[in-house]
This record gives structure tokens, C-alpha cells and sequence, in this order.
């Protein structure tokens, strides 16, 4: 199986042009799954292997029933996932049978996403307002920017300054999510923000290099950004687990709030569907509420 493995993961990264990301973790699911076939040491292992072949519905059904006892519905999500496109790869190119193909995954847990207020994010913006070194001028425009776009941090630390137009006031996104480019309107105090951050950079920027780097002008990671915004948050006193992805969420829910149409939300966040964009409403409904009744005579 682990020789089967290795050429649906090439050929996943050729064929679909799926991300270095989504190989890795498709090819990971993929050998846990093995070693818990390998694990029952079944009628499916042969000199040590496990035959693909012989694997059926009820053993994918089982391993998933382990895995509901630790794992969250997105990670059994995630590994039927992949469970069900190797054995499509295995179908078309051995015309072998498909054990998973009828299998359903289970239902997702709707969360609401955990946000800011308007006054907190502001908070976060200012917090080393009077400061003038280059890293934390760098790290308000990153938090700017985040803000003001909805970026997700994957295309956030992929900017390039080519991509910033503040001419007309906008983002070009290139191959996103889903391998789309995206234009994204980005506001004024942004723009300001990395202007200031470009004039400071301790390297000399260039047309094609990064917009966000480290002081020794290498790209940042998108690990980088997650302990900028956590220190951050800490400094502005503001406590919660909001990640760079939770300014998405804020950038979402605070634009619904002022009237934006979901239509447009989803075109600047980059949803394929607007379903993914109507949990910001169970967000802005709650919020509605508490204006409601806060300032309801007969709430």
C-alpha cells in the first residue's frame, strides 16, 4: 500500500495541482490508516504489507469509528477525504473496486467564529502606536492589512509589493485558495501603514519582493505572523484566542454589521460558495440582538 500511496501523492501534486500542503497531509492520512489495518493484522496484511485490494467498506468504517472516539469531525473529515480519493486514483488507473465510494462523511460542527470588537481591534492597531522600529511598524501594517482585506495569512505572507495598487486601493491575491486570483479592495489607514513599513524596511524593498518580511529581509511564515498577532494581543491586554485567521473572521462580521451584502463578502473573502459565507450572519444576528436589548425599552 505504501508504494500506492506514494504515486497517488505524485500524482495528486501533478495531475490536480494541489498544494505541497495538501499532499503532505493526504499521504499522512493515508499511512494512518495503514498502520491501523496493519495494527488489526487481518487478512488484508501480507508479508507485512497491507493489500489495497482486499480493503473493504467495513474496514474504512471501522477505522473512522476509532478515530470519533479522539479525533474531531473535521479530522475524520479530512482522512475520508483522503481515503476516497486514493481509492478513485486506485479505480482509474487499476479498474479496481471503490470500498469507500458510498461512505458519507459526518456532518460538520457549526462554530461560530470567535471575533473582536470594533473597539478591540483598534486597540490592537495602536498598541505600539508611539514606537517607530521597524518591527513594530512592520507588525501594525501586517494587522493593518489583515484587517482591512480579510487575507487569509496563507496569502498574506505570499504578497508581493507588485500586488499592491494604492493608486485605486486594492490587493491582487494571486492563485489563492482553490488556485483563483482575487482583487480586494484594502482602505486608506492600511495603505498609509505600509508605506511607512516599506520606507522603514531594513532591506531595500523591490517591486517583486515580499511585502511582509523579517529583519533580515527574508519572507515571513505564516507561523511568524501567528506569534506577531499573539504578542500583540498580549501587549493590547485583550484577552481570547484570536489567530490572524480570527481577523478574517472580525473583517467579515464587522463589514455584515455595516450593511455590506453577503454577495460581496464572499467575492472579497474568496468563497467558492455562499453557504461558507452565511455563518458571519449567526454573528451578526447575535450581535443585533445584543444592541436589541441593550437598547429596547421593552426588550
Amino acid at each position: 500500500m505504501v508504494a500506492e500511496v506514494e504515486a497517488f501523492a505524485a500524482a495528486l501534486a501533478k495531475a490536480s495541482r494541489a498544494s505541497a500542503h495538501t499532499v503532505t497531509n493526504y499521504r499522512r492520512d493515508l499511512l494512518s490508516f495503514r498502520n491501523f489495518l496493519l495494527d488489526r493484522r487481518s487478512a488484508l496484511t501480507r508479508k507485512g504489507e497491507v493489500d489495497s485490494a482486499a480493503v473493504s467498506a467495513d474496514h474504512v468504517r471501522a477505522y473512522l469509528a476509532e478515530l470519533m472516539k479522539t479525533a474531531s469531525r473535521a479530522t475524520v473529515q479530512r482522512r475520508l477525504s483522503a481515503i476516497k480519493a486514493f481509492f478513485r486514483y486506485r479505480e482509474a488507473a487499476f479498474a479496481a473496486e471503490n470500498p469507500a465510494r458510498t461512505l458519507r462523511s459526518p456532518k460538520t460542527e457549526r462554530k461560530l467564529p470567535a471575533i473582536l470588537d470594533e473597539a478591540d481591534i483598534q486597540r490592537l492597531i495602536q498598541v505600539d502606536a508611539e514606537s517607530s522600529a521597524p518591527s513594530s511598524l512592520r507588525d501594525r501594517a501586517l494587522i493593518e492589512t489583515l484587517y482591512s482585506t480579510g487575507l487569509r495569512v496563507s496569502e498574506l505572507v505570499g504578497l508581493d509589493w507588485r500586488d499592491i495598487d494604492d493608486e485605486i486601493g486594492i490587493v491582487t491575491v494571486r492563485a489563492g485558495k482553490g488556485n483563483k486570483d482575487r482583487v480586494v479592495p484594502i482602505g486608506e489607514p492600511a495603505l498609509d501603514s505600509l508605506k511607512t513599513w516599506r520606507r522603514a524596511m531594513p532591506v531595500a524593498w523591490e517591486l517583486d519582493g515580499p511585502v511582509f518580511t523579517n529583519l533580515r529581509g527574508k519572507r515571513l511564515t505564516t507561523r511568524s505572523v501567528e506569534k506577531i498577532v499573539a504578542a500583540r494581543l498580549l501587549r493590547a491586554g485583550i484577552s481570547g484566542a484570536i489567530t490572524p485567521h480570527g481577523l478574517r473572521h472580525c473583517f467579515a462580521t464587522h463589514m455584515l454589521n455595516h450593511g455590506a451584502d453577503l454577495r460581496s463578502i464572499q467575492e472579497m473573502l474568496g468563497h467558492a460558495s455562499l453557504a461558507t459565507t452565511q455563518r458571519y450572519t449567526h454573528v451578526s444576528v447575535a450581535h443585533l440582538k445584543e444592541v436589541y436589548q441593550r437598547a429596547h425599552p421593552r426588550a
